[in-house]
């Protein structure tokens, strides 16, 4: 049959020896059948698939762990380097990961799954490849190696997630790869978005990103099913303001700042709304009462979704209040004392002029500190034309003004005239 190439007869011929090593539970002799079948001269590629997938739904039924490596080695041998059973392959390679996992080899089980390349596979469903991919990110965490974490994050689009899945699929023209059906098991694309969203969390949380964390949370709260259920919504919407809070000053920082602000949310917990509009408004915010009011809260998100803030976000939230407060004094102030500074900022002077020292170094703001006299001037040192410029636009009002007072004074003296004459 197999040389006649008859394709029907040929793959119910390996199906069946295979059943029948199955039935009388001679694993090794299965192993060998799946070798020696795969390798006969001019083996029929539907013949191969079939084997490979009727022998995976043993994989569950195998007596032990030993048997089930063995059998899952095999297939993988058998698919190694044949495009037609590329799925059977990964989804092999995702079985023993799992199992190596569980054994605690979380470096073998990463090594294992960055092996297959699935985005490459042009019949895999959509939602299977990013879990593929997700569960490649998820292990990469796992054993700390962040820089292969990234990569392969990258290889998801985030705009994946937003697409539309109650539009019609598309019939495929002929000549077209048809695209399988993901497997049961398989979340759906909202739940991969949010599975995806928690791990850059975990990912971001490695290098203290706030601004990327918070936009991470942001995703989150955005899903249908999350903005449904308070429980689920307060926690998420807590860490977004947090992390708002402690991220650096910047126009994304400030955008979504005022964004959330608008949120109607927001009112449920109104001590978050009262901290946004803290660091929003142009005044100077006093540590102390800041923190003793908001200390617990800071240490209620332990019991939140998400978990704690991190050991160092109590020392950067103080931070980020010193940079707003520098920010404040900008504002009202061309030029201030360091003295006076440092007691705005209920600081000493050499902390003050630390901390205006590095947002100057970051750009965050311009100024310049006159040590020996010790003030500090805000005012954008400008050059000869621009000063040039200021004097041109100064003397044309100045002008005006002379213009509208003459004709004020001559139309005062017409009236007194004409007052006169009668």
């Amino acid at each position: 049959m197999r040389l006649a190439e008859n394709v029907a007869g040929t793959r119910k011929a390996a199906t069946e020896i295979l059943q029948l090593c199955f039935e009388a539970k001679d694993w090794k002799l299965l192993n060998e059948q799946i070798l020696n079948l795969s390798k006969k001269r001019g083996q029929l590629k539907q013949a191969v698939q079939s084997m490979v997938q009727q022998a995976m739904q043993y994989i569950d039924q195998t007596p032990d762990i030993e048997t089930r490596i063995e059998l899952i080695k095999t297939l993988n041998n058998v698919a190694a380097g044949k495009i037609y059973v590329e799925i059977e392959r990964a989804r092999l390679t995702r079985k023993l990961a799992k199992i190596k996992e569980d054994q605690g080899q979380i470096a073998e089980a990463a090594d294992l799954m960055q092996e297959v390349a699935v985005e490459t596979f042009g019949a895999m469903a959509k939602t299977e490849k990013i879990a593929f991919i997700l569960e490649q990110v998820r292990l990469c965490l796992d054993r700390q190696d962040y820089v292969r974490a990234q990569i392969l994050s990258r290889k998801i689009n985030p705009r994946v997630f937003d697409a539309d899945t109650k539009k019609d699929k598309k019939k495929p023209k002929e000549g077209e790869n048809i695209v399988e059906e993901a497997p049961a098991g398989i979340p759906t694309l909202l739940e991969l978005k949010r599975i995806y969203y928690e791990l850059m969390i975990r990912y971001y949380s490695h290098n203290n990103e706030y601004l990327e964390i918070c936009r991470s949370y942001k995703a989150i709260y955005d899903i249908p099913s999350v903005k449904e259920t308070p429980e689920q919504w307060i926690p998420v919407l807590r860490k977004i303001c947090w992390f708002l809070v402690l991220a650096p000053h910047d126009p994304m920082q400030s955008s979504l700042l005022n964004a959330t602000l608008e949120d109607k949310n927001l009112s449920e917990i109104p001590d978050f709304k009262m901290l946004l509009k803290q660091v929003v408004t142009m005044e100077v915010i006093q540590w102390t009462a800041l923190w003793n009011k908001y200390k617990g809260e800071f240490e209620n998100e332990k019991s939140m979704v998400g978990g704690s803030l991190g050991d160092k976000a109590g020392e950067d939230l103080k931070l980020r209040i010193i940079e707003h407060n520098i920010l404040v004094v900008s504002k009202y102030y061309s030029r201030i004392t360091l003295k006076r500074l440092s007691e705005l900022l209920c600081l000493s002077i050499e902390e003050a002029e630390k901390h205006l020292s590095e947002m100057v170094v970051s750009k965050a703001l311009i100024a310049k500190i006159d040590r020996p006299s010790g003030i500090v001037c805000f005012q954008i040192a400008k050059d000869s034309n621009e000063i040039l410029n200021s004097w041109a636009v100064n003397l044309e009002k100045l002008l005006d003004l002379v213009e509208k007072s003459c004709h004020q004074i001559h139309k005062e003296t017409m009236v007194h005239k004409a007052v006169l004459r009668s």
